[in-house]
């Protein structure tokens, strides 16, 4: 990102709307969850909350508002809330199709949490997943292939060539 390393824990998975996720049992790992010597328990529940990428663009979040209460079955892409920062407000979308089953009430006391301790206390909620929604997840690799996508993309978007 520029002057900035995205940098981002190999503990967890990732979706392109750039969240993680990670299981809500601390015990169980991501490689486990995807591992074909141990098949996944189903259905799962995982927690999710924005990269410090996503924070960093945004900047400063302050508030989070939720349309949906626990539980909700919700569909993937499915509009579940909206957040507010110094830089932005944006809509929230559900990163895969399960059901909410919780909700930081500590982040939306304090939405800082989410600026000051990201990949930990400042998860947003918590799902959950079938199998095969979690197998749609992006793996840190993935995930790091595709911020290097979205930095050629922003740089063109930054420099007037977004159509090149």
């Amino acid at each position: 990102m520029g002057d900035y390393d995205a940098t981002f824990p190999c503990d967890r998975l990732y979706v392109k709307n750039h969240m993680w996720a990670r299981p809500a049992d601390p015990d169980q790992a991501w490689h486990d969850m995807l591992s074909d010597q141990q098949p996944l328990q189903s259905p799962t529940t995982l927690r999710f909350g924005l990269t410090q990428y996503a924070v960093r663009l945004l900047q400063d979040v302050y508030f989070l508002d939720w349309e949906l209460d626990c539980p909700s079955t919700i569909k993937q892409r499915q509009m579940i809330g909206s957040i507010e920062s110094k830089k932005a407000e944006s809509d929230l979308y559900a990163p895969a199709a399960g059901t909410l089953t919780q909700i930081n009430q500590a982040v939306l006391d304090n939405p800082s949490l989410i600026n000051a301790d990201t990949y930990q206390a400042g998860w947003l909620f918590a799902m959950e997943l079938t199998a095969e929604a979690v197998a749609g997840l992006l793996a840190p690799e993935s995930y790091r292939e595709l911020l290097d996508q979205a930095w050629v993309v922003a740089q063109r978007t930054i420099k007037g060539q977004a159509n090149l």
